[in-house]
């Protein structure tokens, strides 16, 4: 039977994976101090780009002796840029349970040609990490931003490994704790859990993979954007603001906004704290009822930022029809924006959960997703 439509409504009705609800504090008036017109080599220019940088390192917590670069191509173009320079030397392992590391596995086995061991997951399930060999270079996703199913920590990473791990932490970085040690490249964008705009990466190497690239040359050639060294060694202005390419400097602002706003809420503990409740949110919800369930298996790999939801009831004969039409009585009502299952995974809902998600905001979507589930079953009826 339909039910009434939920008095309250969230604030901000963006619940997007990508790119993510902006921090409760912007407003466009914060960019005001963007050298736009302005040469990215001038020296208000590398300032902000070395501002970016180092606040980067202060809230997440990263070993002074790692490098952080500003590249193009957000966290795709930094993890391409890893993969292409770094890889082949010694055996590839590439662990998948999402599509986007499904794209890196494509892209090491068709375009790189190399023979790497594949292991994959199906969504909502995570591989065997206990089976990973570490005398590999190990490429992985910490947090399936398709799946809804991250790594639960970094204990099954190996102290001693001989190969380098490669880590896609795009929906993970400011809203996961990151055991640096065990990671030698890592990348994310500014466009998830900050809400940052779109196009720009981070690459973040340890001194490992900076041993790497100074003492290994692939066999086949690198185009301009992703060329890391200089005559055999590391091209130190990466990693200062010297950015390969031309950045967006309003971009680079809006970026220095939301980690203003990060320090203003604790930093990264702060931003756990805030994705954990957004999460615990959805999870009491779920929980509560009989007709929709959280895509991953294992609550131990249960992601905090990108939720993925299903539904489990028996009377849905088209799932894909179904959820597609929920997300758009959501969208119609202008209380949820973008919160369909990515076009691989299984249908279902997708809300995002990160730092900049105010809680309340998730607390009040919640009945308006059954108030959606159940008028869209009585419409069926």
């Amino acid at each position: 039977m339909a039910i009434d439509a939920p008095a309250t409504r969230p604030e901000n009705p963006r619940f997007s994976s990508g790119p993510c609800a902006k921090p409760p504090i912007f407003e466009l008036a914060k960019l005001a101090d963007a050298p736009l017109g302005r040469s990215h080599r001038a020296a208000v220019g590398k300032a902000k780009l070395k501002s970016a940088i180092d606040g980067t390192r202060e809230i997440l917590g990263i070993p002074d002796d790692y490098r952080i670069g500003i590249v193009p191509a957000s966290d795709t173009g930094a993890v391409e840029m890893a993969m292409w320079s770094m890889l082949g030397a010694r055996g590839v392992e590439m662990l998948a349970w999402e599509s986007f590391g499904a794209g890196w596995v494509t892209d090491v086995a068709k375009q790189l040609k190399l023979d790497a061991t594949v292991k994959t997951a199906d969504y909502g399930e995570i591989v065997d990490l206990a089976s990973v060999d570490f005398a590999n270079d190990v490429v992985f996703t910490w947090n399936g931003t398709t799946s809804g199913v991250r790594v639960p920590d970094g204990e099954w990473i190996a102290d001693d490994r001989e190969g380098l791990t490669i880590c896609d932490a795009t929906s993970a970085a400011f809203a996961q704790s990151l055991p640096w040690d065990k990671l030698d490249v890592t990348t994310f964008s500014w466009q998830k859990v900050l809400g940052g705009e779109a196009a720009h990466g981070m690459l973040i190497l340890s001194p490992r993979a900076v041993e790497r690239l100074e003492s290994y040359s692939p066999p086949w050639p690198l185009p301009k954007i992703f060329r890391l060294t200089k005559g055999g060694s590391l091209n130190e202005g990466i990693f200062v603001g010297e950015t390969i390419n031309t950045p967006s400097m309003l971009a680079v602002e809006d970026y220095l906004v939301a980690l203003d706003w990060a320090r203003s809420v604790g930093g990264l503990k702060g931003l756990i704290a805030r994705a954990d409740a957004n999460t615990k949110a959805v999870v009491d919800f779920v929980e509560m009822r009989d007709w929709i369930d959280v895509l991953p298996r294992d609550p131990a790999t249960l992601s905090n930022t990108s939720v993925c939801l299903k539904f489990t009831d028996p009377r849905i004969k088209d799932g894909a029809g179904f959820a597609r039409a929920v997300a758009k009585r959501l969208e119609g009502e202008g209380v949820a924006y973008d919160i369909g299952a990515y076009r691989d995974a299984p249908p279902g809902l997708r809300i995002w959960c990160g730092g900049t998600v105010e809680t309340a905001d998730v607390r009040a979507l919640m009945p308006w997703i059954e108030w959606a589930f159940e008028t869209e079953i009585a419409a069926h009826s």
